[in-house]
């Protein structure tokens, strides 16, 4: 039995037989959640002409002046200001010709048309045009995401659609006879089916049309069927349950069943060793653990990078940052291990339970703390690397 593999080796053999959907224009205000199959290039400048940045008036010269009309949001002023000559001024509102500064409206003493200032007016109240970007220049790379400020920005360049990457489809198949679909209908027994749904749900905010199949039983036909069945519309199939090496465990004979070739099986990781990549054409089945917390974490470090891979993301993996623990962590164990913690004021907090099972914590968690193998205690303050499920303010990065 060959050894497990390295994150990072097995992450890479996993996007590496991956490839973007085809891709489409697409209105720009229908795009949220796509990624870019070709940049978006402004075809016009933002903002196409001087603006003012304050609510006063728009001045040529030295005091006093005489006001001579008013330039608002949409309504310009048309004539040129000679020396001496100012205008009343909106934020947003075209400066007028001849214009040098503006005088920011508490500053501005006015007698009849008679305007003179108690502090003198400004040159950096002007937004000069370009300031924001040029007609030409590239605003978005080809993978990037189209979500709120990326559809604004394209928007304010001047276009009315993208070219973007089909959605993938997924098709996400829960396993085990001990899964009840209705949670309301446990036995003793019994366990509600969980994983189907919780991974449904990250598949669909990584990108992907997601399609829930199960609970399947722990049958080999059934889940060769539900294999092949899946596999007729989906790229990427994803298992939670049987990868693991127990009588009950038959995901791969199902998979060679169906015709699908294993890739690789364990990665060096906890939770969520028994990880399994396998292929048939451009097909590809992962399999998951069936514990729901393991099942997250390699569907976060697995599933979720190859929707984005699949979608046409730029970047597929999770950027790791560095993060104050608000607790001293023990030493590593034998294998790298991803903590579920949550942010303090002084830090993150590593959960006091850590089991596979304990679906408790893994709600309340924000950061996935990456311990290595063997890594020496950290003191309360001590600066770990982390992947960001939910930051502070609800952003995280990919890389």
């Amino acid at each position: 039995m060959s050894a497990p593999l390295e994150l990072e080796d097995a992450q890479a053999r996993l996007l590496d037989l991956l490839s973007p959907t085809t891709s489409r224009h697409c209105p720009v205000a229908d795009c949220a959640q796509r990624f870019l199959a070709e940049p978006v290039i402004a075809r016009r400048t933002q903002p196409p002409t001087d603006l003012s940045a304050m609510d006063g008036y728009a001045t040529a010269g030295e005091e006093p002046w005489l006001i001579k009309g008013e330039s608002r949001a949409g309504v310009p002023y048309d004539k040129v200001l000679g020396m001496g000559d100012a205008i009343r001024i909106s934020t947003g509102a075209q400066m007028p010709l001849g214009a040098d500064a503006v005088l920011v409206q508490e500053d501005a003493k006015v007698e009849g048309t008679r305007l003179t200032a108690s502090a003198p007016p400004a040159a950096r109240f002007i937004r000069r045009a370009g300031l924001d970007f040029r007609a030409s220049a590239t605003l978005l790379q080809s993978g990037t995401r189209m979500d709120a400020a990326q559809i604004a920005l394209a928007r304010a360049g001047g276009l009315a659609a993208v070219v973007v990457h089909d959605p993938p489809r997924v098709a996400v198949i829960e396993c085990g006879d001990e899964l009840v679909a209705d949670p309301t209908a446990c036995e003793p027994h019994q366990t509600p089916a969980v994983n189907g749904a919780m991974l449904t749900a990250m598949a669909r905010d990584a990108g992907a049309v997601a399609d829930p199949v199960g609970p399947v039983a722990d049958d080999a036909h059934a889940i060769t069927q539900a294999i092949l069945n899946a596999s007729e519309n989906a790229p990427l199939v994803v298992i939670s349950g049987g990868a693991s090496v127990g009588p009950h465990d038959l995901v791969k004979p199902a998979l060679e069943a169906a015709g699908f070739a294993l890739d690789f099986w364990r990665v060096a990781i906890k939770p969520g060793k028994p990880l399994l990549v396998a292929r048939r054409g451009e097909t590809v089945v992962l399999g998951l653990p069936g514990n729901p917390v393991s099942s997250f974490v390699t569907g976060f470090l697995f599933m979720v990078p190859a929707i984005r891979r699949l979608a046409g993301a730029r970047h597929c993996l999770a950027r790791p940052v560095s993060i104050p623990l608000a607790a001293p962590l023990p030493p590593g164990g034998k294998r790298r291990e991803f903590l579920r913690a949550a942010w303090t004021e002084s830090g993150v907090l590593a959960a006091e339970v850590q089991d596979s099972s304990a679906m408790h914590p893994l709600a309340h968690a924000q950061v996935l703390i990456d311990r290595p193998a063997g890594a020496d205690a950290s003191e309360t303050g001590a600066f770990v690397p982390g992947l960001l499920l939910e930051s502070p303010t609800q952003t995280g990065g990919y890389a």
